[in-house]
């Protein structure tokens, strides 16, 4: 968390909005470990990872959503392993990730 406060208080400073996600469940394999974090800004702009490729799009999407609803939410992203080499991913499993807008 501590390599994303820069750019949250940058983006707070300017009077963005800002969304967190992060990873809070991991069955089978991921990219990214529990409690990996995203910070993505009313604007698009992110910060950090919570997966990589298409989920992360999707997370920064979700994000977006979150922002504009001001209603946080937990979305899964997951794929068996024999298919995710088939789409371009590196590793199948399934990821739980919770996504709040940050008031602070």
């Amino acid at each position: 968390m501590k390599e994303l406060l820069t750019d949250i208080n940058q983006w707070q400073g300017e009077g963005k909005r800002v969304a967190l996600a992060t990873v809070v469940q991991v069955y089978g394999s991921a990219p990214r470990p529990l409690g990996a974090k995203l910070a993505v800004s009313e604007d698009g702009a992110m910060v950090g990872s919570v997966s990589g490729g298409c989920v992360e799009s999707a997370a920064v999407q979700e994000a977006l959503d979150v922002l504009s609803t001001g209603k946080p939410r937990l979305v899964s992203y997951g794929i068996a392993d024999e298919t995710a080499w088939e789409v371009g991913l590196a590793c199948g499993g399934t990821i739980e990730v919770f996504i709040e807008p940050l008031d602070w």
